[in-house]
């Protein structure tokens, strides 16, 4: 399957139907820059994402996006961070085998002097109940949209 990003780049990934549940007690932790360049992934980002650290650092934090989730999702996400708030939501993440995982994720802006330094991104296990919610959701706004 095709993707095609926010930014015009396009890559091929093989798509898994298989969901990797999120491990018990484990936060995901990824700082990026102002663009959404990945500068630093914790032990279980990689772990959860299939990518060794060397791959996630300096990709465009996109590279996980699966094509299940709604462009609106990320739109929504982008403006309220780049207007410095904190933003909290619901994300099916592309693993680097072609399989996915869920996430509640929190995204903070870093702020240091006054100027915006990148993002910093927390996420943790989700609900089953938010998770089918966010699936049936997301595949209605993906049928509005299309």
């Amino acid at each position: 399957m095709l993707i095609t990003y926010h930014d015009g780049s396009i890559r091929e990934v093989a798509i898994v139907d298989q969901e990797v549940p999120y491990p018990d007690g484990k936060l995901i932790v990824s700082r990026t820059d102002p663009s959404g360049v990945i500068t630093h992934a914790n032990q279980a980002f990689v772990d959860m994402s299939g990518y060794p650290l060397d791959e996630l650092i300096g990709s465009s934090h996109c590279v996980l996006r699966h094509p299940d989730m709604p462009a609106t999702a990320f739109q929504d996400l982008w403006v309220t961070i780049k207007t410095g708030k904190k933003w909290h939501g619901y994300i099916k993440n592309l693993r680097k085998d072609g399989a996915y995982y869920w996430v509640k994720a929190t995204v903070i802006p870093n702020i240091r002097n006054g100027e915006l330094m990148g993002y910093t991104s927390v996420r943790r296990k989700p609900s089953r109940s938010k998770v089918e919610q966010c699936t049936a959701l997301y595949l209605q706004m993906n049928i509005l949209s299309s």
